[in-house]
């Protein structure tokens, strides 16, 4: 069984901070569920262009408003506490934070640490054996 608060994970590995987000991250590709679990906090006032053509993720609001824009429709749908919206087609997207956006997401395949956006908006693909964290697959590459 795994257990994690929110409050353990601040200042780890599991925590990461870009220009417009926080995500701190309850499940890895170590744990071996299968998918990642995050909590992620949108800055108000942001804009962030994402496109995750390694993973799909599910986001379901659970504080804030926005809107999520779909970059080869056009189309625009408001984002509030209740909202759910998966890019199960690799969507290319805007995400706009009218007010902080607390987000629940789940990607598959896991993310496994420490990802942030490459110049594409995505997350690299990274693997990790299951039972082994980012910093301790870290580790072995170094001593090999």
């Amino acid at each position: 069984m795994i257990v994690r608060r929110l409050s353990d994970l601040a200042g780890t590995d599991r925590d990461t901070v870009a220009e417009t987000w926080r995500s701190r991250r309850f499940l890895l590709a170590g744990d071996g569920m299968g998918f990642s679990l995050h909590e992620t906090t949108i800055g108000a006032g942001t804009e962030t262009r994402m496109w995750y053509k390694n993973h799909v993720e599910a986001v379901y609001c659970v504080a804030g408003t926005g809107e999520i824009e779909d970059l080869a429709t056009g189309e625009v749908h408001p984002i509030a506490d209740g909202t759910m919206y998966a890019l199960d087609a690799h969507d290319r997207h805007v995400l706009r934070a009218t007010e902080e956006l607390r987000l629940i997401c789940v990607f598959n395949p896991p993310c496994v640490g420490g990802e942030t956006h490459d110049e594409d908006g995505a997350y690299p693909l990274l693997t990790v054996e299951p039972g082994r964290d980012q910093e301790s697959e870290a580790a072995s590459e170094a001593a090999s």
